[in-house]
C-alpha cells in the first residue's frame, strides 16, 4: 500500500471517527466547527509538506561514506552464486549466442540469395 493510500485511509478513518464522536454525543456539528476544522487541516497541511522538503533536503545532502556503508550493508544480504553455477549459466548463454548467430546467418544467406536471384537471375 502506498504512502498516498495510507494517509488518505487514515484521514476517512479520522473524519468516520469524528462523525461517530458526534451522533453518539448527540451533538450537531456546526458550519463554525467544520470551518474551524478545514483551517487546522490547511495549516497541518503546509506543515507536513515544509517536513516533507525538509526530509528530502536531508536525504540529499547524505555524506559519500554514509552511501558506501550502505551499500556495503546492501552487499552483505545478496546470496552470491556458487562458482559451478556461474559456469553451467555462462555456457548456458554462450550456447544461446551461437545458436542464434547461426540462426542470423542462414536467414541473411536466404535473403541474400533470393536478391540475386531477382537482380541477376543466378543465386550467387
Amino acid at each position: 500500500m502506498s504512502k498516498k493510500q495510507k494517509a488518505l485511509e487514515a484521514e476517512l478513518a479520522e473524519k468516520n471517527s469524528d462523525a461517530q464522536d458526534d451522533i453518539s454525543q448527540g451533538v450537531i456539528v456546526t458550519e463554525e466547527k467544520t470551518k474551524a476544522k478545514e483551517k487546522d487541516k490547511s495549516k497541518d497541511k503546509g506543515k507536513k509538506e515544509k517536513n516533507k522538503k525538509k526530509k528530502k533536503d536531508k536525504k540529499e545532502k547524505r555524506s559519500f561514506g554514509r552511501r558506501v556503508k550502505e551499500t556495503a550493508s546492501e552487499l552483505k544480504k545478496v546470496t552470491w552464486p556458487t562458482f559451478g553455477e556461474v559456469c553451467k549459466k555462462t555456457g548456458i548463454v554462450i550456447a544461446f549466442v551461437l545458436i542464434f548467430g547461426l540462426f542470423l546467418y542462414g536467414v541473411n544467406y536466404l535473403l541474400g540469395g533470393l536478391v540475386n536471384l531477382l537482380n541477376h537471375g543466378s543465386w550467387f
